[in-house]
C-alpha cells in the first residue's frame, strides 16, 4: 500500500513540476509576445511621423541620429574573431583565434564563449551591430581565399559552431539584445563559396538539392535556433539571379520558408553592383528598386561614397514620389531597421563617450580566454618517432627559422599573422616570443627568418641553414598569412608561397630533427613536408597568443587535440577536395586520377595526440527503430596511452539505399572529450528525425525505411570509423 502512495504522489509531482513548466513557458512567451506588440506599435508610431527622406536616410550602415524625432545612431563593426572597426584601428581589442582555428576545437561553447566577450567589448566601443559570423560552407575549394573565415566544409560542424557563436553573441531568452550583447549578421546568403574557379564572388551554379543538403542549413540553424538578428546576401548570382534581387532565396526562401523576421543587410556596395556588376540595371534608380523588391533593408557601403549608394534621396526620392506604392518597400525596410534599434535599447541609452584608456588596457580576462582556445584549436598532423613533444632537459639549442616565426608590430593596420577581419591586440605573441618564453635561459634560440613569404631570394638560407646545424633540433615556422590569402586573395595555386618550399629542402637536408609549424588560413598542398619533415602542427591563426599556445604544444604543456574541419589536398588538380562525395567509379578504378592519388592529403575530422585512443564497436540503445522514432549509439573511448589528451568523436552516418543520390557519410554529431592515462568514457549520440532524414524527390524531408550505417571514430577517414547497422522500419 505505501508504495502505491509513494507511486502516486511521485506521479503527481511530475505532473505538478510539468505544470509549472509549461505555465513559465507560457508566460515567457506571453511576455516576449507582449513586448513585439508594444515595439510594433512604437515602430509605426514612429514611422507615422517621418518624411520620406527621412526614412530614406535610416536605410543606410550607420545611419547618422535623427534629432527631430531621436531616432538613434547603430554602429556596425566586424565581429568574426574579435571586434574590428573596419575603417579604424584606434584602440585595442582582443583577437581571438581566426574562425577556421576556433572550428579546429570542435567545442561550440568555447566559441559561444568568445562572441560573449566580442560582444562586451563591442558595447564598450559602442557598437550594436555586427558583420559576424560567416555561415559559408567551404565547398572543397581552398584556391578560395575566404576559407579562414569559415567553420569548415561541413554544413552540420558549421551549423553547430554558427549557432554557438550567435547565441553568445545576441544573447537568448531575456539576455537577447540586451545592455551585453548585439545584433549578429549570417553572411553570406547564400552559396557564395560555390563557384568553378576560386574566385571570391564569382557566380554559383548549383541544383537545388545541392543548395538545400549544403548551404542552407546553418542559415535555418541560425534563424531557428539562434534568432540571428540579421543577414547579409552573397556578392555573385545564383542561377544567373544576383542574391540581392533574388525574391525566391530573400523572400520565399529566407522569410517564408525559415521564418526569417529580422533585417537584411547588403554586402558592400552590393545593391549598386546590379548595375556595376552584374549588367542588370541600367541606374542606379533601377538597382535600388530590384533591391528594395526582394527584401534587402540596408545599403552598406562602407565609406558612405555617394557615387555607389543605392539608398540614397538624391537616387530614390523622385522615383517614390511619382509611384507611391514603392514607399510600401521603404516602410517595411525602415521598420525592420527601428524594429532592430529598439530591440537593443538604443531608444532609451545615452551616448557616451568611449573611453579610450579602458580600451587600450584590453580585458586580462578575455586574453586569458583567447590563449585558452588556441591551445585547443591546434592540429598534430603528423608526428613519426615522437620527435614531438620535446624534452627542454634535453636540449641545449634550438633553431626557429621561417617567415612566420616572428613578426614585428605593423605601422599601420594589424598584424598579418592574425588573419583577415582582425582588430589591433594589444600585444601579439610571436611563435618565437612564446619558445623564447617557454625556454627562458634553459635553452639557446638560433633564430634565422629564411626567407620573405613574398619574396623568391634565397638570400636569407645560408644563415638559416648555419642556424639549425649548431642546433639540437629545428622549428620551421611557415605557411601563410594576410598577404598571401583572405578576401580578395585567391590563388591558382596551392603549394607553399614563394621559396619556402626550397627553405624547407635546406633545412632539412642538414639532418636534424625538425617540427614543421603552419601558420596560414587555407589547406596547403605541402605533399614535401608531409613525405620528409617528421612533426607538422597545423596552427591556422590562433590570435594574439599564438605563440605562447605555439610553444605550449612543442614543449608538452598541452597535447594537441583539434582536428582538421577542411581536406588538405595534394594539388590544386585535385580542387575540389572534400569528404562530401557521392558514389563513384572507385570500385571499378575508373574513379582515380591516373596520375595521382584521389584521397586527400589530410582528411577532414584529421588530427593526432601525443597519446593513443582505443574506440569500442558502437552500441544502439535500440537497433531497430520505427521511421519517426528516434534512439542513441554509444561509444567507449580509451586512452591507452601514457598522457592525458583530448579526442573528438565523431558520428557520421548514410542512408544506404534510399529514392535519391546522397553523400557516402555526413557528419551528424561528435564531442570532444579529455581523458587521462588509462581512462574510459562513453560517448553517446542521437538517432532520429534530424540525423536520418534526407531529401527527398520532391525536396522535402523524410525518414525512409531500410538500413543506416552509422560510423564513430576519429575522422572521417574509412580505416578510422567504427561501423554499425541501425534498422529504420
Amino acid at each position: 500500500m505505501m508504495k502505491n502512495i509513494t507511486a502516486i504522489k511521485l506521479v503527481l509531482l511530475v505532473f505538478l513540476l510539468n505544470l509549472f513548466s509549461a505555465c513559465t513557458s507560457t508566460e515567457s512567451n506571453s511576455s516576449a509576445s507582449k513586448e513585439d506588440d508594444e515595439i510594433a506599435t512604437k515602430v509605426n508610431d514612429l514611422l507615422s511621423q517621418m518624411t520620406l527622406e527621412e526614412k530614406i536616410a535610416e536605410m543606410t550602415q550607420d545611419a547618422p541620429a535623427n534629432e527631430r524625432l531621436g531616432i538613434p545612431y547603430m554602429k556596425y563593426a566586424e565581429a568574426l574573431h574579435g571586434v574590428w572597426l573596419v575603417l579604424d584601428y584606434y584602440g585595442n581589442t582582443t583577437v581571438y583565434p581566426q574562425a577556421i582555428a576556433a572550428a579546429s576545437t570542435w567545442q561550440p561553447d568555447l566559441v559561444k564563449e568568445m562572441a560573449s566577450q566580442t560582444a562586451l567589448e563591442a558595447r564598450t566601443l559602442g557598437v550594436t551591430h555586427t558583420y559576424s559570423p560567416n555561415l559559408d560552407v567551404i565547398s572543397g575549394d581552398p584556391r578560395y581565399g575566404r576559407v579562414e573565415e569559415s567553420y569548415g566544409e561541413d554544413p552540420y560542424l558549421v551549423s553547430r559552431m554558427g549557432v554557438a557563436f550567435i547565441q553568445g553573441l545576441q544573447g537568448m531568452g531575456e539576455e537577447r539584445f540586451d545592455k551585453n550583447h548585439v545584433i549578429a549578421t549570417a553572411k553570406h546568403f547564400i552559396g557564395y563559396p560555390e563557384n568553378r574557379r576560386g574566385i571570391n564572388g564569382g557566380f554559383s551554379d548549383m541544383s537545388e538539392r545541392r543548395l538545400r543538403e549544403v548551404y542552407l542549413p546553418p542559415f535555418e540553424a541560425a534563424i531557428k535556433e539562434a534568432k540571428v538578428g540579421a543577414v547579409m546576401p552573397g556578392h555573385q548570382d545564383y542561377n544567373g539571379v544576383p542574391n540581392h534581387m533574388n525574391t525566391w532565396l530573400l523572400k520565399d526562401i529566407l522569410r517564408d520558408e525559415l521564418g526569417f523576421d529580422g533585417f537584411i543587410v547588403s554586402d558592400n556596395n552590393d545593391v549598386a553592383r546590379l548595375g556595376t556588376m552584374h549588367f542588370i540595371a541600367e541606374t542606379r534608380t533601377e538597382s535600388a528598386i530590384l533591391g528594395l523588391k526582394a527584401g534587402v533593408d540596408m545599403d552598406l557601403v562602407i565609406g558612405k561614397n555617394e557615387k555607389l549608394a543605392a539608398y540614397n534621396t538624391k537616387v530614390l526620392k523622385d522615383t517614390i514620389t511619382k509611384n507611391p506604392e514603392l514607399e510600401n518597400y521603404i516602410d517595411k525596410a525602415t521598420s525592420r531597421i527601428l524594429k532592430a534599434k529598439y530591440q537593443l535599447g538604443l531608444f532609451d541609452s545615452e551616448s557616451k563617450e568611449i573611453d579610450t584608456k579602458t580600451i587600450n588596457a584590453g580585458r586580462k580576462e578575455h586574453q586569458e580566454f583567447s590563449y585558452e582556445m588556441a591551445k585547443k584549436a591546434i592540429i598534430l598532423l603528423k608526428n613519426d618517432n615522437n620527435i614531438l613533444p620535446l624534452d627542454i632537459s634535453k636540449i641545449k639549442s634550438l633553431a626557429v627559422i621561417g617567415p612566420n616565426a616572428h613578426e614585428e608590430k605593423p605601422k599601420k593596420g594589424t598584424y598579418s599573422l592574425l588573419g583577415g577581419y582582425s582588430g589591433l591586440p594589444p600585444f601579439y605573441v610571436s611563435a618565437l616570443d612564446g619558445i623564447r618564453a617557454k625556454v627562458g635561459d634553459k635553452v639557446k634560440i638560433n633564430y634565422a627568418k629564411g626567407c620573405d613569404l613574398l619574396s623568391n631570394s634565397k638570400e636569407g638560407f645560408p644563415k638559416a641553414i648555419a642556424a639549425a646545424k649548431k642546433s639540437d633540433a629545428v622549428i620551421l615556422v611557415i605557411g601563410g598569412s594576410r598577404k598571401t590569402g583572405g578576401e580578395g586573395v585567391d590563388r591558382a595555386n596551392l603549394d607553399l608561397y614563394g621559396v619556402q618550399k626550397e627553405l624547407v629542402k635546406a633545412i632539412h637536408k642538414t639532418g636534424k630533427p625538425v617540427v614543421a609549424v603552419l601558420i596560414n588560413g587555407r589547406p596547403l598542398s605541402i605533399n614535401y613536408v608531409a613525405e620528409n619533415i617528421p612533426s607538422i602542427l597545423e596552427t591556422w591563426y590562433l590570435g594574439m597568443r599564438s605563440g605562447d599556445a605555439i610553444a605550449d604544444a612543442i614543449f608538452g604543456d598541452v597535447n594537441p587535440g583539434g582536428k582538421l574541419t577542411v581536406s588538405f589536398p595534394r594539388s590544386v588538380g585535385q580542387v575540389p577536395v572534400t569528404y562530401l562525395q557521392r558514389p563513384d567509379f572507385i570500385g571499378s578504378g575508373k574513379g582515380l586520377f591516373k596520375d595521382a592519388d584521389k584521397s586527400p592529403l589530410f582528411p577532414f575530422g584529421y588530427g593526432l595526440s601525443y597519446t593513443t585512443f582505443k574506440y569500442s564497436k558502437p552500441k544502439f540503445k535500440n537497433a531497430s527503430i520505427s521511421k519517426d522514432g528516434s534512439t542513441t549509439v554509444s561509444v567507449d573511448v580509451t586512452n591507452t596511452g601514457k598522457r592525458a589528451g583530448d579526442e573528438v568523436v565523431q558520428m557520421y552516418v548514410r542512408d544506404d539505399y534510399a529514392s535519391v543520390g546522397r553523400y557516402n557519410k555526413m557528419l551528424k554529431g561528435f564531442e570532444r572529450i579529455s581523458l587521462e592515462p588509462g581512462e574510459t568514457k562513453t560517448v553517446t549520440f542521437t538517432l532520429g528525425f534530424n540525423e536520418l532524414n534526407i531529401l527527398n524527390q520532391q525536396m522535402k524531408k523524410v525518414v525512409e525505411p531500410g538500413t543506416f550505417t552509422i560510423s564513430v571514430g576519429a575522422s572521417s577517414l574509412e580505416k578510422d570509423l567504427h561501423k554499425a547497422i541501425l534498422t529504420v522500419k
